[in-house]
C-alpha cells in the first residue's frame, strides 16, 4: 500500500504522542491530526489518521481502543483511542 507524506507524518505523530506518555496511556487519532495538520485544518486529517492507526496496528505497534476495549479499527465507527501493544 503506496502511503504519502501526510500518512507518514500522521504514523510517526501517533508513535511520538504515545513515547511521551505513560505505556498504558491512550491518545485520540485527533491529537495526530492537529499536530500534522493546521489550525483550521486538522479536522480533514481525522479519517487519514484513523487510517493511519489502522497501518500501525496492522504492523503490530498500537491497538484501537473504544470504551477501554480492544477492537478492530477495520469495524469501529464513533470514538476510538490508540495505545501501544
Amino acid at each position: 500500500m503506496d502511503v504519502d507524506e501526510t500518512g507518514r507524518a500522521l504514523e510517526q505523530s501517533i508513535l511520538d504522542l504515545l513515547a511521551a506518555r505513560a505505556p498504558t496511556s491512550t491518545i485520540c487519532p485527533s491529537e495526530a491530526a492537529r499536530s500534522v495538520g493546521s489550525e483550521d485544518g486538522w479536522r480533514n486529517l481525522m479519517e487519514p489518521a484513523r487510517r493511519a492507526a489502522r497501518r500501525l496496528v496492522a504492523a503490530g505497534e498500537v491497538e484501537v481502543l473504544q470504551g477501554g476495549r480492544v477492537v478492530d479499527p477495520a469495524t469501529a465507527t464513533g470514538p476510538i483511542r490508540i495505545r501501544r501493544t
